[in-house]
């Protein structure tokens, strides 16, 4: 009968379960005995069904069901037991599947006449209890209890808007196959009977706390709390567990309304959506079907109209809407009231443990399966049902990730069309050719000691693969790039304008912002303050210079230092390599150019990754200590000073080292016989071609080293954190039963904090930033970028699933103060882009040799780059040794100075102003060109879309005529009502009149009968 059960709802050792859920598996086996059993065993197995029922009813302990079965009934059985042959007791079981047409329409305990559902009546409500149903299977009614109907209901307690129906537990045999058949109820929807309150109602949210607490205080202070909830009309119900307890809440619709209007929260209306014209025709929708989610689990909505909730127009909004009142909203409205007693103070002092919404299982699967797995990373973001679950500020994060890493594709695309385009013209480049075609130039050596002269030709492999980053397109592809991060940016403002509206947050803002209780609490530590605080849930005027600025300038005074010292980390990779090109190498041959210029630049990377993530690791602690002792009067401003903080510290580490390989490495080295040192250390020299290739190594080995690490880091950890928790609970046990429900499963679980999507903001905007300041030295960075967003989207889901408690749904209009950071790094990519075209690849010292040399295809430009230089010059004796050595009387250096035979020998000759002019004049030009056209591209796409715009005025009319109707209409309805009650006041009157004119007339008439 059962035969379609899942085997991991019930492999689960028998040391670990508690009484409930020994009594399900025995459910089970009775069922499956059912399934194989005779007619002759029919009798024995209804008893038995029965005596585990009977038990589930003691174990609920619910007073209410208990009383139904009264000593009336039980005699009842008993009688007709005793007299009529072959009597059996029906089963809860069979009253369930039995008629439901008897006693449609029962509410309040009424059924058809002559049919006992008492049994039935019970065992659904039992077994609704159990899976999270609220109302009984059509035809059933309990007294005193909920009842439901298709046809009629009525109900004797409660309301309808806060209850669920959810499907039946039991298939109908008539229609559905043996093997089809279903469990009652499975033992994952066993395990999370806890996440409903006795009467069935959902849980919204959930506190816990130390169950063997004995600090009279904490009590007290619990004690009081719950009944300031309880005062707001919260519904709280205790649960003991076995070492932690909690306290369910629940939200009667009641209060939800009212604090909605208070918070001003905007409800889906009645009317239907909108009508659009579609921009893209329906042939074309098969195109992208590959994309699209399933509508058969994920529904797509419709656009509706949404509107300030008002409780005086309760009837204009759609109450069957998943957007009213939805999950998240309840989560937000409870946790508002929680706040206002601050909560989180409670919490930081151990009156309770943490606070926390409960994860709603099935939606989960849904959307673990559908959303957060990898085998759907082409399909698109259910973000309406991300919105519901998770609230519109972690919605907006994921619409916000999805949105760039659409952007990513066609800056993908071109960086492979420019990296391709490197490849095919690889033999067309006159340097690399004049490289590599035996040339036997004999260069300087490159360190004072150990170093030997070397060939030209040497590096012949570093000048092609160089060629393929600094080649003709290099400036095209700068200019393509400055234009799709002012794209990226405007289409993202556009598109997310659009979402916001859909999702009911047009023109919101924090109206209220109450303090943090944190910051109160230093306000009732000031001596000076304290005596201002008239109401405690309000803060006083505080004053900046006294209260605040010494805060803010230690904490940022800290940050500069810590900045600091990032810097000298980089200055000390620096001065590694300059010290290794200076003394033997450990790693193979120092004389050898592979490992000049492959292997010290890449040994040097790692050494910087790991330096950075040590960097990053310890500030990122420290920022939030600083933030703590900062007086930030809101979260919003905590949030945005530990942002600003966090980010000015990342941008250093991270991207200080390419800076100095772009801008200055190379720039200052000076010329063999003056050569300008640090620390007794010859400066680095880029090799023949440019820094650019190094740049790149540097940029890949950070980047996708960066990626990497926290790919690793942001699944493992959770992981291992809810493991210890488990284990760390286990031991409490003492290794006695432990219990396995939403409440325990969910308190393992990583907390949510307010900040808790810093961090993947922060991973994206550094990779933003390392995509548009230096993917022009490796075009192929935006793909990289491409292939870590479409795995990231999908681990963060997982990780926001499965390892980190459900997080308070929070309103949202934007991603706040990471959009200006974006726009600030956008600028600079600007000037950025201008400076490594200018002084990092060929591009200038090109166009100059063409305008002064009649040499377009640049046969002798090698020869203009390189300078000569007479080794008898030479300061330092162990470079003259070695030239005497090797017999080698003139060599060559990368620089642009007069050679030694000419006037003013190794002095700047004029051609090296000139390209300098040029440098600086093409950074000026190409910075202004490039700002101009990024106005104008901010100026012809808007904010906000004209179809949204015109959208807006349109609901804004039709809510504006609709209010007017309902006004209209309340307002006749009540003069009818005026109008009834003043015909019946006449009509009393005139009946008054009448029965006084009778009694009068009546009284004449006497009078003259005596007469």
């Amino acid at each position: 009968m059962y035969s379609a059960v899942r085997t991991h709802d019930y492999d689960y050792p028998e040391s670990e379960m508690d009484e409930r859920e020994s009594l399900y598996f025995d459910t089970i086996s009775l069922a499956d005995s059912e399934a194989a059993a005779a007619a002759a065993h029919r009798k024995s197995l209804s008893q038995s069904r029965n005596t585990i029922y009977h038990s589930a009813v003691d174990l609920a302990g619910d007073e209410t069901r208990n009383s139904l079965r009264n000593g009336a009934i039980a005699t009842d059985h008993m009688r007709l037991a005793g007299w009529q042959p072959g009597y059996r007791q029906s089963t809860a079981l069979e009253h369930l599947n039995g008629d439901a047409g008897a006693g449609a329409g029962a509410g309040g305990g009424g059924g058809a006449i002559g049919v006992d559902h008492t049994d039935a009546a019970i065992a659904a409500q039992l077994l609704a209890l159990q899976n999270g149903r609220t109302h009984l299977p059509t035809g059933i009614g309990v007294a005193g209890g909920y009842g439901y109907s298709r046809i009629g209901a009525g109900c004797g307690r409660g309301s309808d808007n806060d209850h669920e129906v959810s499907k039946r537990l039991l298939r109908q045999s008539s229609t559905v196959s043996n093997s089809d058949k279903k469990l009652p109820i499975t033992y994952s929807e066993w395990k999370s009977r806890t996440s409903r309150l006795k009467d069935a109602r959902s849980v919204d949210f959930v506190l816990a706390y130390k169950g063997d607490d004995s600090n009279t205080t904490h009590q007290d202070e619990r004690v009081k709390f719950e009944e300031y909830l309880k005062s707001e009309g919260l519904v709280l119900e205790p649960y003991s567990g076995k070492t932690v307890h909690f306290t369910k809440i629940h939200a009667p619709m009641q209060v939800l309304q009212r604090y909605a209007e208070v918070l001003k929260i905007k409800m889906p209306v009645k009317e239907p959506s909108i009508e659009e014209s579609q921009s893209v025709p329906n042939t074309c929708g098969g195109l992208f079907s590959w994309m699209q989610l399933n509508s058969k689990v994920l529904t797509e909505r419709s656009q509706r109209i949404h509107m300030e909730f008002a409780r005086k127009y309760l009837e204009l909004y759609d109450a069957e809407h998943p957007n009213y009142f939805d999950a998240s909203t309840r989560y937000s409205i409870i946790n508002s009231i929680m706040q206002q007693k601050d909560i989180e103070k409670l919490i930081e002092d151990g009156v309770y443990l943490c606070a926390y919404p409960l994860h709603d299982n099935d939606k989960r699967d849904v959307l673990l399966k559908e959303w957060a797995s990898l085998r759907n990373w082409k399909k698109m973001q259910p973000l309406d049902h991300i919105k519901d679950y998770f609230g519109a500020k972690v919605a907006l994060y994921y619409a916000w990730l999805g949105f760039y890493t659409q952007m990513l594709i066609p800056i993908s695309v071109l960086g492979i069309i420019f990296f391709l385009y490197g490849f095919v013209t690889w033999n067309s480049d006159p340097i690399s050719y004049d490289i590599c075609n035996g040339n036997e130039t004999i260069m300087c050596p490159q360190c004072d000691r150990g170093c030997k002269f070397w060939y030209l030709n040497e590096t012949c492999t570093s000048s092609r693969f160089n060629y393929l980053i600094d080649n003709e397109m290099t400036m095209v592809f700068a200019f393509m790039l400055a234009i799709w991060a002012v794209a990226y940016l405007e289409l993202w403002k556009r598109y997310s304008a659009g979402l916001v509206h859909r999702w009911g947050l047009t023109g919101f803002n924090h109206h209220v912002e109450h303090p943090r209780p944190q910051y109160l609490a230093k306000v009732l530590k000031s001596d000076k303050l304290k005596d201002r605080m008239v109401d405690p849930k309000h803060d006083p005027d505080v004053p900046f210079w006294s209260f605040k600025f010494l805060p803010k300038f230690t904490s940022y005074s800290i940050v500069v230092l810590f900045i600091c010292i990032s810097l000298i980390g980089v200055a000390s990779i620096i001065i590694y390599r300059m010290a290794q090109r200076a003394s033997s190498s450990i790693i193979g041959n120092e004389n050898s150019m592979t490992y000049k210029i492959m292997v010290l630049p890449i040994t040097a990377g790692f050494l910087d990754l790991i330096l950075i993530s040590a960097l990053d690791l310890a500030y990122s602690k420290l920022a939030i200590r600083l933030t703590n002792y900062e007086n930030c009067r809101t979260q919003t401003e905590y949030d945005e000073s530990l942002t600003i903080k966090n980010y000015a510290f990342q941008f250093v580490n991270y991207y200080s080292s390419l800076f100095y390989i772009a801008f200055l490495k190379g720039k200052f080295v000076g010329y063999p016989s003056k050569y300008n040192r640090i620390f007794n250390f010859r400066q680095e020299e880029c090799n023949p071609g440019g820094c650019l290739m190094e740049l790149c190594m540097q940029l890949v080995i950070i980047m996708v080293g960066k990626q990497a690490v926290n790919a690793i880091i942001e699944m493992l950890i959770p992981y291992l954190i809810r493991v210890f928790n488990v284990f760390k609970q286990h031991n409490k046990d003492n290794n006695q039963t432990t219990e396995s429900n939403q409440l325990n499963v969910d308190y393992n679980l990583l907390p949510a904090e307010n900040n808790s999507l810093y961090e993947e903001y922060l991973e994206m905007v550094v990779q933003y930033g390392f995509i548009t300041l230096f993917s022009l030295a490796f075009p192929l960075a935006p793909l990289l970028a491409l292939i870590n967003n479409v795995i990231e989207v999908r681990l963060d889901a997982i990780k926001m699933l499965r390892f980190i408690r459900r997080p308070v749904g929070m309103r949202a209009r934007n991603i706040g103060v990471w959009q200006n950071i974006m726009a600030v790094v956008t600028h600079i990519s600007v000037a950025s882009s201008a400076m490594i075209i200018a002084f990092s690849s060929n591009f200038i010292p090109k166009l100059v040799y063409k305008a002064t040399h009649d040499d377009p295809d640049l046969n002798g430009y090698l020869n203009f780059t390189l300078a000569a230089f007479y080794t008898k010059d030479y300061k330092t004796q162990s470079l003259l040794d070695v030239s005497r050595a090797a017999n080698v009387t003139l060599c060559h250096y990368i620089e642009f100075r007069n050679d030694p035979w000419e006037n003013a020998p190794y002095k700047r000759p004029m051609i090296y102003w000139q390209i300098l002019m040029a440098r600086l004049a093409f950074i000026v030009i190409y910075q202004n060109i490039i700002s101009m056209l990024q106005g104008i591209l901010r100026w012809a796409v808007p904010d906000v879309s004209a179809r949204l715009l015109k959208r807006i005025k349109i609901e804004n009319m039709l809510l504006r005529d609709k209010i007017i109707d309902y006004e209209k209409q309340q307002a006749q309805a009540q003069t009818h009502q005026e109008q009834l009650q003043q015909q019946q006041l006449q009509q009393l009157q005139q009946l008054q009149q009448q029965q006084l004119r009778l009694r009068l007339n009546g009284n004449s008439d006497t009078a003259t009968t005596f007469v």
